[in-house]
Parts: structure tokens; C-alpha cells; sequence
């Protein structure tokens, strides 16, 4: 038997009085690439810096290639690739010079390095672009570059930390094929890959799974494993009584029901473990038929079985709002140009209030650009944007009042404490007095902060992140809500917990417009327009979207699959044009 690249025995470590991994046992195995995942918080990015020898455990060891990483991580470093969560090259350095530094870091020979280079061009496809500044690629191409930097040396073992977190759905299909290529390429070498990701697609595609959970290691088998105990118990309800997102959040507050999302004019509903199967009629529709499991409903079987019906779901109601007369958001003929670059091109679509707009395309299409315009922070070079009835070439600031923004990246002040970061908002936004601590509270209590309040933002975990800066962005009480991928990275409950918020905050009058990478959760949108290249190429329901690439070869199209097509399709005509 092969023996295994990494072996980790017993492995507990914390930060304080805070213990991130307990008792971890397990072994890294050649020839596979090997998938950790787990809710925000569970522990994979302490376990892959320990594996990388970057930290010391606490107890417990960890022995990569032989080497014991407390006492000679330095013989291991060698033959380990390590890709960290954060973009972690030089932005202000071109393609090139990036990956020379990297092979100059590795200490690779002329002939070495000019065959590996052009190899790995290759493979990414980022040879057009040597000369580009890291800073100027697409969050795809990001990705792929520090991807290529991670294999530059060969490793025996590449430990990537999710790798695909912000990035479209055809680059992470890329750089899956990229890894799996390199993979296939290094198998006579005994090559491996640990590869911690927050999509269950990916890990559904690996080799094999590491389920970590407040610390502890739930599972470690083949993804297969995880579907076997989901027979029969998935289903999809035909016929709701009530809308989509309404239909979902009633049929999840059954007792038998685990989970339940919006699927395009249907709800997917998951079964508790011994539940029997309940008539259509109770969960609100007209008709249930059996579907095939998917990996996500074994993942949220073990991190999420004995919770209590709804768990994840916020139950506070919410005041409806007045509708405005006239659409919330209105954008035509939107243009935005750098020099000869056209970022956004002649973009026009309106939102109306209490609607969920869905803004979805390729990194680097223009979506944020688009956002910034429309929040009053980059003036638009041609076109008119009406947001809340105000002209935003001409009076940006009266219509910010009445927005809230939540920014791609964590955009809230990270030495501050939770607390006071909502204290700094609420004053920026014009609270003062009672009104001000009464938002405050309301806001600890509404988006479970209360436990966190004196934490330091930068040290909490991903998912209460989110919450914190979803708060501070709604604290004013806004008409409209931009959120520029909102739940990048997040895990499948605390995505979950999000989207059923935004469904009360739309049932409320409030209107949404969001940009976002998964397209499970783009089902939650009453219309979508998926932007490519700085255009409008398609808009739509989704389920609109879906029929639109619906043939015999593809007769169910997921909207993933609906993407995919109509972002290729316009790509293949602008080429031949």
C-alpha cells in the first residue's frame, strides 16, 4: 500500500481560550484530491496551516513526507504547495514577474523554470496576460495565478484554501480542471491535493471528503458516502400555495422537514433521518416526487440533523414599507469607460420595490462597476441610474440615505469591536440618541450578534462577519439593499439563514439588487440579468433562463447550466464578430 503523503494523529490547537481543532485523526493519500469542508469557524484553515508547518499544534503531530512538522518542517517545505485563503501575491508586480519571484523563491535553474513557466501558462491560459499587473485581473484569473505560483516548484502535496471563493462558475469549473490535470500529471510522483472548499459541488467531485465541526472531524470518506443515507428522502414539491421563497420558509418549519430551497417554481425539500414522508398538501403544495440526492443534503444532514425545525432561519417580522411610486432602481443605456476600456456598456434594467434583482456574470464583467455607479461612489460616463427616485449624476447624496451597500470584500472597521463598528455606522448614517441605541440593540438582537458584541471584528468567524455587515448596511432601515456577493466563502446554513432574511426584507417592501456566484442561491431572485463583458446578454426569471438553454441534450438545465451556455454563447458571437 502506498504510504501516505500526511499523516495527522491526535491533533488539538487553539488560539486563547479558544479550541479550533480537537483531536483531529487522519491521513492524506496520493493519487486523490482530498476535499475539507465544514461550517464557517470548523477549523480547515488552522488545519492547513498546520499541515504547511506555519503553525505549532498545541498536541497532537503532524508528519507530512516523513518530516514532523513541530520539529523539521523546514525538510518538508520543499515538497509542499500552499495557496492561502487570502489573494496573496504582489498586486503591483505583472504576471510575470510574480511568477519569476516564485521561481526565484524555489530556486529554480534557467531550463527548470522556462519549461515550467510556459507549462503553466499553459494550463491557466494566463499567457496573454504576462504583462498585466496582478492588481488588474479578474478574481478568476487571481485565483489562477496563485495557482500557478503554488505549483511552480512540483509539490508532492498542494494544499489550496478555498481557491474557487468568489470566483464564476465556468473559472472554478477551469481551475478544477487545472488541478486534475496537474494531478494526473504528478500521479507517478505520488502527488495529492488537500483542497478546503465552501462549494459541496466540488467536494461532491473529489476523491475523497473531510467533514470537520466545531472542531472535530465527522466524517473522512469517499463523497459516495455521504449520499447513501439521503435515499428516499429527497424530494421536490410541485404546486406551492404559497410564492417561492414564502413556500420554502413554511415548508422548513415542518418537524420533518431538514431543508427546504427554492428550486425555480418548485421547493426542494430534504427529510429528516427516521421521518416519515408527509402528503403534498401538508407542506403547502400539490404534488411531491423523489429527486436524486445531492452531496449538499449529506453535508447539512451531518452538521445539521438533530437542530430543531427552522434553525437556521430567522423567524423576526418585519413592518411593510409603503411601495414608492415608480421602480426603486432605474438604469438605462449605463456606461462606464477607463481610458479605451469599456467596463460597463449601454446597461438597462429597473427594480422595483420589494423585488430581489439578481445581477450574475463572469469575474471582471462589470456587476461591481455597475454597483458602485449606482451607490454614488463612481460617476457613470454616460447613461441615467435612478435609485430611490433620485438622479445619481446629480444628486448622489439624498439617494444613499436611503441605501444600504454590503461590499464584496469585509468592508467594516476590523480593530473595532462588533459594537462599535454598528455605533460608527449608525452615526454615519445620521442615527443620534435613543434612535440610535435603539437600532443598535435591535440589530444585536436581530442578526444574533449579542454573544460577539465586544469581539473584534477581524478575528470572528466568516459567517458572523456576514451578519455584522449585513447589519450595519441595514441599520438605517433602508429602502434598497445593494449586496455585491454577499455570502462569498459562507457555508450552506449561514447561506441559507441570509437568504431567508432577504425574502422577509422583500416581502417587507424593501428592494434588493445583488451580484452573486452561486447559482443555488440566484433561485432566490424573482428576475436575473447575467452581464458579460460590460452587457446585458440575457434577462429573465430563472426558471426563464433555464428554457432558454433547455434542449434534448440538456433537457433539465440547472441554472448553473443555464449560465454556463448563454455566457459561451455570447463570447462565441462577440468572436465572430
Amino acid at each position: 500500500m502506498t504510504a501516505p503523503l500526511a499523516v495527522v494523529e491526535g491533533l488539538r490547537h487553539g488560539f486563547g481560550d479558544q479550541l479550533v481543532l480537537d483531536g483531529i485523526t487522519t491521513a492524506i493519500q496520493p493519487g486523490l484530491i482530498t476535499c475539507l469542508v465544514g461550517p464557517d469557524g470548523a477549523g480547515k484553515t488552522t488545519l492547513l496551516r498546520l499541515m504547511a508547518g506555519l503553525l505549532r499544534p498545541r498536541a497532537g503531530r503532524v508528519v507530512v513526507l516523513g518530516h514532523d512538522m513541530t520539529r523539521d518542517a523546514a525538510a518538508a517545505h520543499p515538497a509542499i504547495g500552499y495557496m492561502p485563503q487570502r489573494f496573496g501575491l504582489y498586486e503591483d508586480l505583472t504576471v510575470a514577474e510574480n511568477l519569476d519571484l516564485f521561481a526565484d523563491l524555489h530556486g529554480l535553474d534557467a531550463a527548470t523554470r522556462q519549461e515550467r513557466l510556459a507549462r503553466l501558462l499553459r494550463f491557466t491560459a494566463l499567457a496573454p496576460f504576462r504583462g498585466r499587473l496582478a492588481g488588474q485581473l479578474s478574481g478568476g484569473m487571481k485565483q489562477k495565478l496563485g495557482l500557478a505560483c503554488a505549483l511552480l516548484a512540483r509539490p508532492r502535496l498542494l494544499l489550496l484554501d478555498e481557491p474557487s471563493v468568489g470566483v464564476d462558475p465556468a473559472s472554478r469549473r477551469e481551475l478544477w480542471a487545472i488541478v486534475a490535470a496537474m494531478l494526473d500529471e504528478g500521479r507517478d510522483e505520488g502527488m495529492g491535493v488537500v483542497w478546503a472548499t465552501a462549494y459541496q459541488d466540488e467536494a461532491a467531485r473529489s476523491g475523497r471528503v473531510l467533514l470537520l465541526h466545531q472542531g472535530r472531524l465527522l466524517a473522512d470518506e469517499a463523497p459516495a458516502m455521504f449520499l447513501a443515507p439521503m435515499n428516499g428522502r429527497v424530494f421536490r414539491l410541485e404546486g406551492a400555495r404559497l410564492a417561492r421563497r414564502a413556500a420554502a420558509r413554511q415548508a422548513a418549519g415542518q418537524p420533518q422537514v431538514l431543508d427546504a430551497t427554492v428550486e425555480g417554481a418548485a421547493v426542494r425539500i430534504v427529510l429528516r433521518r427516521g421521518a416519515s414522508v408527509p402528503t403534498a398538501e401538508t407542506l403547502g403544495g400539490t404534488a411531491l416526487a423523489p429527486v436524486v440526492p445531492r452531496f449538499e443534503d449529506g453535508f447539512l444532514d451531518a452538521i445539521a440533523g438533530d437542530a430543531p425545525p427552522g434553525a437556521a432561519l430567522p423567524s423576526e417580522p418585519l413592518a411593510r414599507r409603503p411601495h414608492a411610486a415608480g421602480p426603486a432602481i432605474e438604469v438605462h443605456d449605463l456606461s462606464r469607460r477607463y481610458g479605451d476600456f469599456v467596463a460597463v456598456d449601454h446597461v438597462s434594467f429597473t427594480v422595483g420595490a420589494g423585488e430581489i434583482f439578481g445581477l450574475l456574470g463572469p469575474n471582471g464583467a462589470g456587476k461591481s462597476t455597475i454597483f458602485r455607479m449606482l451607490c454614488g461612489l463612481l460617476r457613470p460616463t454616460g447613461g441615467q441610474a435612478r435609485v430611490a427616485g433620485q438622479d445619481m449624476l446629480h444628486a448622489p447624496a439624498a439617494a444613499r440615505a436611503r441605501l444600504g451597500y454590503m461590499a464584496q470584500r469585509f468592508s467594516l472597521y476590523g480593530e473595532l469591536s462588533v459594537v462599535a463598528n454598528l455605533r460608527f455606522f449608525a452615526r454615519a448614517y445620521g442615527l443620534s440618541g435613543a434612535a440610535r441605541t435603539a437600532a443598535i440593540a435591535d440589530s444585536l438582537t436581530r442578526f444574533d450578534l449579542s454573544a460577539a458584541a465586544e469581539s473584534t471584528a477581524r478575528d470572528l468567524p466568516l459567517g458572523v462577519k456576514q451578519r455584522l455587515a449585513l447589519a450595519a448596511a441595514l441599520i438605517h432601515r433602508p429602502d434598497i439593499l445593494f449586496l455585491d456577493e454577499p455570502t462569498s466563502g459562507v457555508d450552506p446554513l449561514a447561506r441559507r439563514a441570509f437568504w431567508a432574511r432577504m425574502g422577509l426584507l422583500a416581502d417587507a417592501g424593501v428592494a434588493i439588487l445583488v451580484t452573486s456566484h452561486f447559482m443555488d442561491e440566484a433561485e432566490y431572485c424573482d428576475r436575473l440579468a447575467i452581464v458579460d463583458a460590460g452587457r446585458v446578454i440575457a434577462t429573465g426569471s430563472p426558471g426563464e433562463l433555464r428554457e432558454r438553454v433547455r434542449s434534448t441534450a440538456l433537457p433539465d438545465p440547472t441554472l448553473e447550466d443555464a449560465f454556463i451556455g448563454l455566457v459561451t454563447a455570447a463570447a462565441t458571437a462577440r468572436a465572430a464578430a
